[in-house]
């Protein structure tokens, strides 16, 4: 096994962590944007959306233990890579070098991540806590309830929409760059895969965030 600690714990190593770790939870915050989407068709369509993963909640709790790890490793490189550019290129050279080599999203990539971990445990505590373990309304459709209850929170919906923002900010980068990671870095095919993540991001941003503006709104 020392290959495969030489291999983590190299430069490499940990960008290909990054990058395979960074393609795993984008693929699934497409499912959960699915999932989020059935809250558009109204309370009905969402509450059956949320009873049929609860027929299979031995699977979904795999899913999320994996999730968890998936994140916690991405995390854990971030980190790591971080400390080693900061090691890397010293104060200094920082404003001459740094700043006309990279892009103002990959610089901002520890600080939108930061927050985007700040967001996702404030995320968990209200809707995961809610479902899995709070009090459920007694209404006809109580997942539906704790989900537009907190959205008509105006400072929560804030928070949320502020946070959608840094998560698409932080996903324009890491898009790209997981595909240059892993070698797909050509200059025929790296601006239209630039593009494609600037799309995807957008995508998800804006339509993670247009959930909290609709219930402010007046949403059924």
């Amino acid at each position: 096994m020392s290959w495969f600690t030489d291999f983590t714990n190299s430069s490499l190593g940990k960008k290909f962590i990054m990058a395979l770790t960074g393609v795993l939870l984008m693929m699934f915050l497409i499912v959960h944007f699915i999932g989020n989407m059935m809250l558009y068709f109204g309370p009905a369509a969402f509450q059956t959306y949320v009873e049929t993963l609860e027929t299979v909640k031995p699977a979904v709790r795999v899913i999320e233990i994996v999730l968890a790890l998936i994140f916690i490793f991405h995390i854990y490189n971030g980190i790591r890579l971080w400390w080693q550019n900061k090691k890397a290129n010293p104060e200094k050279y920082a404003v001459n070098a740094t700043v006309e080599n990279t892009t103002i999203f990959s610089r901002s990539m520890i600080v939108t991540g930061t927050l985007i971990f700040l967001f996702l445990a404030l995320h968990l505590s209200t809707f995961w806590f809610g479902f899995n373990f709070g009090t459920h309304p007694e209404t006809e459709y109580p997942f539906y309830t704790i989900v537009s209850d907190w959205f008509r929170t105006p400072y929560y919906s804030i928070i949320y929409i502020i946070s959608m923002g840094v998560l698409g900010f932080h996903l324009n980068h890491a898009f790209q760059s997981a595909f240059q990671t892993f070698g797909l870095n050509h200059k025929k095919y790296t601006p239209l895969i630039k593009k494609i993540g600037t799309v995807y991001a957008l995508i998800l941003a804006l339509g993670f965030a247009s959930i909290p503006i609709y219930f402010l709104m007046g949403g059924k």
